[in-house]
């Protein structure tokens, strides 16, 4: 790949959202970036992943942290930091890449080759992904997804100006329910093959 190809991929929890970013890595043979990222910072702080994947893709507590002298004894905004940090080097250095989530729709933004996109999807099609995934009830499946979705809303707000979902803030957004992940990656590649010939 002669251009850079930066794929941003925002999602509500239970639209498929990370399988589609899996196929549209696949498809053009580029790295994912997900949960995955922290992995790689433990190993360069010398740090356990677990010790800091607790405090991926969550809102700083305003409660029980503040900043002195522009450092913040906020784990969830260092590790935030440090995501934000690794994504911006990568791309940086001329990286083709996916990310899912990670405020990279805004934080990569000035990058020529970037894409951003937000796959959304039916209530009760999410709901009934999210049962069958997690193995749980109707009930407790929507009280998931409204947890985890109310995590990344607040997260992304707290470090982004444009809103997470918000459609002006994606080149494109598409819901997945209609077409199913496959096609919904099939249509996105095609949609990302024809912004590439343009440049």
């Amino acid at each position: 790949m002669d251009k850079q190809l930066i794929i941003s991929i925002g999602r509500e929890f239970g639209s498929g959202g990370h399988e589609i970013a899996e196929m549209l890595a696949k498809k053009f043979d580029l790295n994912l970036y997900d949960h995955n990222i922290l992995e790689e910072i433990a190993a360069e702080k010398n740090v356990e992943a677990t010790h800091i994947g607790k405090y991926d893709e969550v809102p700083r507590n305003l409660i029980f942290s503040r900043k002195v002298r522009g450092y913040s004894n906020s784990m969830e905004e260092n590790v935030a930091n440090m995501q934000f940090d690794y994504l911006q080097d990568k791309a940086a250095k001329g990286e083709s890449f996916v990310v899912v989530g990670r405020c990279s729709e805004t934080i990569l933004k000035p990058y020529e080759g970037m894409i951003s996109m937000f796959i959304l999807g039916d209530w009760e099609h999410k709901v009934e992904r999210v049962m069958r995934l997690y193995n749980l009830s109707h009930g407790e499946a929507e009280v998931y997804i409204n947890r985890q979705d109310k995590k990344r809303k607040n997260y992304h707000n707290y470090y982004c100006k444009g809103k997470w979902g918000d459609s002006r803030n994606y080149d494109i957004s598409i819901n997945s329910s209609k077409l199913g992940e496959e096609m919904t990656a099939e249509m996105l590649a095609d949609y990302i093959m024809k912004r590439q010939n343009m440049h």
